[in-house]
């Protein structure tokens, strides 16, 4: 099992072949998003979907001192293997996963450490705290799990494999929204756990589509994958980790300021109380739709221009423009955000679930 070569034939053809799995992959994951803030915002109300979307607010924020190092890993995997030198991409991917790993133990405790006081800090609504507080302690609990599951699928892509990265969300979303009802609302043997419950189901869902992932990649001999006989290639690599940290610290602050923002945006919405904060968290869902065309694109040109640098191919010239500008206004209306997420006879006032919408 070869990765697949991204330094060969139309550039177009290629990035647009590469980068629609990602697109599909992205899409899934909103998917079980939206799926979940249903089940959340119908069924336990709108104290639970303000809890889970402060919540996921925070997640992002400590996850984006991880994804830096992640995108870093996958550009040096991508430039090993266009240079044909799949001893250093396996170097890279030994080191990084051990690296990697470490971070999200310390990711685990710190999050499991200031969760309720962040939340306290960003006046997370009184009726939403300690729901909020549960649903991230189980979270950060799946937290090394969650984060080595993301890594590998990066380092996929960075190979120019963006086809098995979709196909094992696709196996882990479909997991998922099957198995949030039941821990939810507790059916079976099953106990009630509420909004908790909605965090176990991703955990476990996650935990499946990641084994399984791992057993498909060793079944099929992929060339990037550690073997018993090459345990040292887990030893930190100084070099490598020097690499991951100039490249990673960069992308890491570009992804602090933005969830930065979004700790800051919600810490005001909440000041309005449980009905806003939680209309509000329906809108974000709808704004994860909207950029997954430029994540989609921006993840399969980072790819492709890595192993065209690791090639030295300085002719094969990546120049993609993005020059539409999308207006985003009230595609969904008043009574479907009602119907979809909440389970309230009226949304709060001044519109505070509209949203408009530029990119470009």
């Amino acid at each position: 099992m070869q990765p697949p070569n991204l330094t060969e034939g139309s550039i177009s053809r290629g990035l647009f072949k590469f980068a629609l799995p990602i697109l599909f992959a992205n899409v899934l994951q909103s998917l079980n998003g939206s799926v979940n803030s249903i089940w959340v915002g119908r069924f336990l109300g709108e104290a639970a979907l303000t809890a889970t979307s402060t919540a996921n607010t925070v997640m992002f924020l400590l996850i984006a001192v991880a994804f830096g190092v992640a995108l870093a890993a996958s550009i040096l995997v991508g430039q090993a293997i266009g240079a044909n030198d799949m001893a250093h991409a396996k170097k890279v991917v030994g080191t990084s996963a051990t690296f990697f790993a470490g971070i999200s133990l310390a990711m685990a405790v710190i999050g499991l450490l200031i969760c309720e006081p962040i939340l306290i800090a960003m006046k997370t609504p009184a009726d939403s705290l300690p729901l909020a507080v549960a649903y991230m302690r189980v979270i950060f609990l799946a937290t090394p799990c969650l984060y080595m599951y993301a890594f590998v699928m990066s380092v996929l892509r960075g190979a120019g494999d963006s086809k098995t990265p979709f196909y094992f969300m696709l196996v882990s979303v479909v997991i998922d929204i099957a198995l949030s009802p039941v821990f939810i609302f507790g059916i079976g043997p099953v106990p009630h756990l509420g909004i908790a419950g909605s965090a176990v189901a991703t955990f476990i869902s996650q935990i499946i589509s990641f084994t399984a992932m791992m057993v498909y990649l060793y079944r099929k001999r992929h060339p990037l994958v550690v073997h018993a006989d090459e345990l040292h290639l887990l030893r930190l690599n100084w070099e490598v980790i020097g690499a991951l940290i100039r490249k990673g610290i960069p992308m890491s602050a570009q992804m602090l300021v933005l969830s930065l923002s979004g700790v800051l945006m919600i810490s005001i919405v909440n000041r309005f109380g449980v009905d806003t904060a939680a209309a509000f968290g329906a809108a974000l869902q709808l704004w994860n739709y909207i950029q997954m065309p430029a994540l989609a694109v921006g993840m399969a040109v980072s790819s492709m221009a890595a192993q065209n640098v690791g090639s030295e191919l300085s002719e094969q010239t990546l120049s993609i423009n993005v020059a539409e500008k999308i207006d985003f206004i009230e595609i969904f209306g008043e009574q479907d955000l009602r119907l979809l997420f909440l389970n309230v006879e009226e949304l709060p006032p001044d519109g505070a679930y509209r949203r408009s919408v530029r990119v470009g």
